[in-house]
């Protein structure tokens, strides 16, 4: 790549917009599944009697829908993420590529 293309793509307000946006919304995501799976993973092990507690008279308990929940949450957020890439972080690329690549 040119070096001159590389120094006004970094340069650009465009590439720093994306830049900012892509990395806040990346780490809110990952702080919240963090605190998700690893909450998850806590109440696992120090309140076994909560999660082992029966819904009902099946052999359910409380733990399995809310394992279940953490994989749902895990779907819901990658594909949040998913939308917004394919809709805000590729139309901010675009304008890079239309603006920076005359």
């Amino acid at each position: 790549m040119d070096i001159d293309l590389a120094h006004r793509i970094a340069a650009s307000p465009n590439y720093q917009a994306l830049k900012s946006r892509r990395s806040r919304f990346g780490w809110t995501l990952t702080l919240m599944m963090m605190v998700v799976y690893y909450g998850f993973i806590l109440l696992v092990a120090f309140k076994k009697d909560l999660l082992s507690q029966r819904l009902g008279e099946g052999v359910m308990t409380l733990g399995m829908p809310i394992g279940l929940g953490v994989i749902v949450f895990t779907i819901v957020i990658t594909a949040i993420y998913v939308k917004r890439a394919n809709g805000e972080f590729d139309e901010l690329s675009a304008r890079i590529q239309r603006g920076e690549l005359k």
